[in-house]
């Protein structure tokens, strides 16, 4: 049994069209949309919308960790945009999702990631294509179990919930042989990111888990450049499975 594991894809739908190729089923672990592109400030849907300038000045307002300027900045922004800005991100997400969700291949596991919008993925979902959040599936008589979304940080990114309402995802899942979610186990090495500098919000409710349940994987992304992309808890191997919109490589699981 093979099975390929992609995060971070971040529009990246050609790569995505070929994830599957030589596996038996397809992983994804989230953040799908593409907002913007720290890398090349001219994709995404920021400066779609607003321009490069705007976009250069918000990362750097960001990078410098000026977190409520950048929100005050993106404000201003979206107001200008008249009276429904939500329409008009939305429009900007739809061609995106329609986008990748048509790249999935049959069969494909998937949960969401912080900058993911879940209430629109019912209108891209098909057959072959399942969506699971603090929910378990079978393949290839391993148990998954997926946990999706983020936790609450400065950002403010789409898909962001408090610590409680996670935990209680990872709790639902009970005894599983690979943990699969979006954000890293809360280890300070899985969860800094040496070229933003700074560390990205890991969860305890999976650090637990992965610690009393001893898991053969624990399977996540969200950080793009990890001080370390794996290492082991016990008998649990924990992985990133890596930045897929910058490499277009997926992560390989066999057994």
């Amino acid at each position: 049994m093979r099975v390929h594991v992609v995060s971070d894809v971040h529009g990246e739908a050609g790569a995505l069209a070929r994830a599957g190729d030589g596996a038996d089923a397809l992983v994804c672990l989230g953040d799908l949309i593409l907002f913007i592109d720290y890398h090349d400030l001219t994709q995404g849907i920021f400066p779609e919308l607003f321009g490069l300038d705007n976009a250069v000045h918000l990362v750097g307002l960001r990078n410098a960790k000026r977190f409520a300027e950048a929100r005050d900045f993106s404000r201003s922004l979206w107001a200008s945009l008249g009276t429904d800005p939500q329409a008009a991100i939305e429009k900007a997400v739809r061609r995106q999702y329609a986008e990748l969700f048509a790249a999935f291949p049959d069969p494909t596991y998937l949960t969401y990631g912080n900058v993911d919008l879940p209430a629109l993925w019912k209108d891209y979902a098909r057959d072959g294509v399942t969506v699971l959040d603090g929910a378990t599936t079978e393949i290839g008589g391993r148990t998954f179990g997926f946990v999706g979304g983020g936790l609450k940080t400065p950002m403010h990114t789409p898909y962001e919930i408090s610590d409680e309402e996670y935990a209680a995802k990872v709790a639902a899942l009970g005894k599983v042989d690979v943990l699969c979610s979006h954000i890293p186990p809360a280890v300070p090495e899985l969860t800094y990111d040496v070229v933003a500098r700074r560390f990205e919000r890991g969860s305890e409710a999976v650090l637990d888990a992965i610690r009393t349940m001893q898991p053969d994987y624990a399977l996540f992304g969200h950080v793009h450049q990890p001080l370390a992309r794996r290492m082991r808890i016990g008998r649990t191997e924990c992985i990133n499975v890596g930045h897929f919109q910058a490499t277009g490589r997926p992560f390989a699981l066999s057994w």
